[in-house]
């Protein structure tokens, strides 16, 4: 036994990885490697960015300090400069001069004496500091003085821009940037002009324009272009005013100048082919920028030695971290590939093998938990070889018995389903009767709501037979009161006819007392006519007579008339009211006869609705004892399902069962093949 485990031991030492990528150790190797560099190289990085930051922080900070101080003693300079043009227009002597040629006084020779007396107080302020080139006076009269070079005219002037700004500067100064040629055409040069006026007659004497070297700002700021460092000031239009390099000047300026802020420098990648950090500040005598660039790459150079540095200890670093990752590989890979080959051994069916490692750290014990393991495993291998014997017996016994109980589920399933079948046929009759018996059902219940809706309408035909008979009496009283007073118009109408006569006879006696009255009258004044002038009163008053006579006998005529007419009315009014009264007598006998006939219809009318609920109660006697049916139908077709569901239950278990029955004769196959299969598999390992 011992000699077979010492044999497998030498076999597995013998085995060899087939892929080295995958193992443990190498993977343990790697993880320790990268981790040694990565820390390295991180602290270095961080340790290099941090001084380089640091380094920028403090080159800045004295960078911008060194500009402003240039820019101080540029701005001292410079407003010496300014004050000197201040004095050409302060000083009374000199505005005595202005005054006598702008004014021409004198004669010829006077006007040139005062000229060169002017120049020569010119040529004073020129030999006393070197960096002025020329001052140059354009007179308002058109005459221009100067101390050297060559000048345009002075309707060439007039046009300049510069010339224009100076006018609307009202007397400060304007600083001019500088040009290749100059103000006086013979060197690069800026200059400053400003507007002379009397101080003490206003009057407007001209501009003053004093042109100065570059060199004056070069002396200013000696020093600071070196290392590779480089000095700028930019004007107002973003051109090169100044610049370390002579041919850069009145080129316009790549760098960009941030516009009302309050930091001062800033860092510029690549605006003159390198970073660099750019330090600026603004002069406020002239208002241009003095901006001082400082390339990064020289400020960091010292920073760099600590990057070099850094790639060093990280090489060193790799080589301890590869020697540390060796010796970790070696402790803990080479025990996990014996164990992993003793696990192939093991996984051939080869239950004898063992490790022989026995140290005391966590792979030792591994390698004793690999054997008890291996002594477990050929245990249970034995007991489960015992127990697929066992299985196989009763696997056996379980077939036969599957078999003897699949033959009864199936006889016992076909008697199932025969009642099944005619459990359903009771069913579906029963279904059918319910349904007829609902259909009977639905009829009586229209026949029902038809007796009720004409037992309604009877009930209606009776309420306005009852309303018509009430109508019709109310009808034929008003009748007979129309008859009764149609007779009393009738009788009225005699009566008005008899008094139209006696207003006949009436009108004819007043007619005949016209006729008489008339008579009299004529005579009367034929009377009166014989008694001549004593007759003449009684004349007048016969005529007055005579004149009422014939308005009486006029108005009896009309009289009369009006009596006719009424006369012919009234007769026309009995005529009617004659020809009307058979019409109220027939109309009497109609409404009568309407009365007759709408006390039948009620009488009929109730005896219908008597009729209609005998009808309706034995409909309704009717429908319960269908109701009753439909119920009974019911419980019978419920009845059928429920014993053709049970049926159709009991036959699915049955076929369930048989099914059940015939899977534990497969399975009791199927275990009986396993038990073999499991046989034949133990019987592959070596215990």
């Amino acid at each position: 036994m011992l000699g077979k485990v010492k044999n497998v031991t030498g076999q597995a030492k013998q085995v060899r990885m087939q892929n080295p990528i995958k193992s443990v150790g190498l993977k343990l190797f790697l993880i320790i490697f990268l981790s040694i560099v990565f820390f390295v190289l991180v602290v270095g990085l961080l340790g290099y960015n941090t001084s380089k930051n640091i380094i920028k922080d403090k080159v800045a900070d004295s960078s911008l300090e060194t500009i402003k101080q240039a820019n101080g003693k540029l701005d001292l300079m410079l407003n010496t400069y300014s004050q000197t043009s201040l004095q050409f227009m302060l000083d009374p002597d000199l505005n005595l001069l202005y005054t006598a040629i702008l004014n021409n006084e004198g004669d010829e020779y006077t006007q040139l004496t005062t000229q060169r007396t002017l120049t020569e107080a010119f040529n004073t302020y020129l030999f006393q500091d070197s960096n002025i080139i020329s001052l140059q006076l354009y007179l308002q009269s058109g005459k221009v003085l100067t101390t050297g070079g060559s000048l345009p005219s002075f309707d060439e002037i007039q046009e300049v821009p510069w010339y224009k700004t100076t006018m609307e500067a009202n007397g400060k100064v304007v600083w001019l940037p500088t040009t290749i040629e100059g103000y006086s055409n013979t060197r690069p040069a800026f200059a400053l002009a400003r507007k002379i006026v009397n101080p003490v007659s206003s009057m407007e004497v001209g501009i003053i324009l004093i042109e100065l070297k570059t060199e004056a700002i070069a002396n200013q700021l000696t020093g600071l272009a070196e290392n590779g460092n480089h000095i700028y000031m930019i004007d107002a239009n973003h051109n090169l005013t100044y610049a370390d390099e002579a041919s850069n000047i009145t080129l316009p300026s790549k760098l960009t100048i941030p516009e009302e802020t309050k930091v001062n420098f800033y860092e510029s990648t690549g605006q003159y082919d390198e970073d660099a950090l750019i330090a600026h500040d603004k002069s406020s005598i002239t208002g241009w920028h003095l901006v001082g660039t400082y390339p990064i790459d020289s400020l960091v150079e010292d920073a760099n030695e600590i990057l070099k540095q850094t790639f060093i200890i990280a090489l060193l670093a790799a080589l301890v971290a590869v020697a540390i990752g060796f010796i970790v590989a070696r402790m803990i890979g080479r025990p996990l590939v014996q164990l992993r080959n003793l696990m192939k051994e093991g996984e051939q069916g080869n239950l004898q093998v063992r490790t022989n490692i026995r140290s005391k750290d966590e792979i030792g014990q591994l390698g004793q938990s690999f054997n008890e393991m291996m002594e477990r495993i050929t245990v249970l291998v034995k007991q489960t070889n015992h127990s697929a014997q066992e299985v196989l017996i009763n696997a056996e016994e379980l077939l036969n018995s599957s078999k003897r109980t699949a033959l009864s589920a199936k006889e016992i399933s076909v008697a199932t389903e025969e009642i099944a079948s005619g459990a359903s046929t009771l069913a579906l009759e029963a279904e059918r009767g319910n349904d007829l018996t609902n259909h009977i059902g639905g009829q009586m219940n229209q026949v029902v709501e038809a007796n009720l809706q004409m037992g309604n309408s009877a009930s209606e035909v009776r309420r306005v037979s009852e309303q018509g008979i009430e109508y019709m009496s109310q009808l034929i009283s008003k009748t007979s009161s129309t008859e009764k007073m149609t007779r009393s118009m009738v009788e009225k109408v005699d009566k008005l006819k008899e008094s139209t006569n006696s207003i006949r006879k009436i009108l004819d006696v007043l007619s005949n007392m016209t006729k008489q009255t008339n008579i009299l009258s004529l005579n009367a004044t034929i009377e009166a006519a014989r008694a001549g002038a004593a007759g003449k009163g009684f004349m007048v008053v016969a005529d007055e007579i005579r004149k009422l006579a014939d308005q009486s006998r006029q108005s009896i005529g009309i009289v009369g008339q009006i009596t006719e007419t009424i006369q012919q009315e009234i007769d026309e009014t009995v005529d009617v009211l004659s020809e009307a009264y058979p019409l109220f007598q027939e109309q009497i006998a109609s409404v009568k006869e309407a009365d007759l006939i709408f006390k039948n219809v009620q009488s009929n009318m109730g005896g219908f609705i008597d009729q209609l609920d005998g009808v309706t109660e034995s409909i309704q006697q009717l429908e319960q004892s269908q109701v009753t049916l439909s119920e009974a139908m019911s419980s019978v077709s419920a009845v059928s399902q429920q014993s053709s569901a049970t049926s159709e239950e009991v036959a699915s278990l049955s076929t369930e069962q048989l099914n059940v029955s015939q899977g534990l004769v497969q399975l009791a196959e199927k275990l009986e093949a396993l038990s073999n299969d499991l046989k034949k598999s133990l019987s592959s390992f070596t215990v």
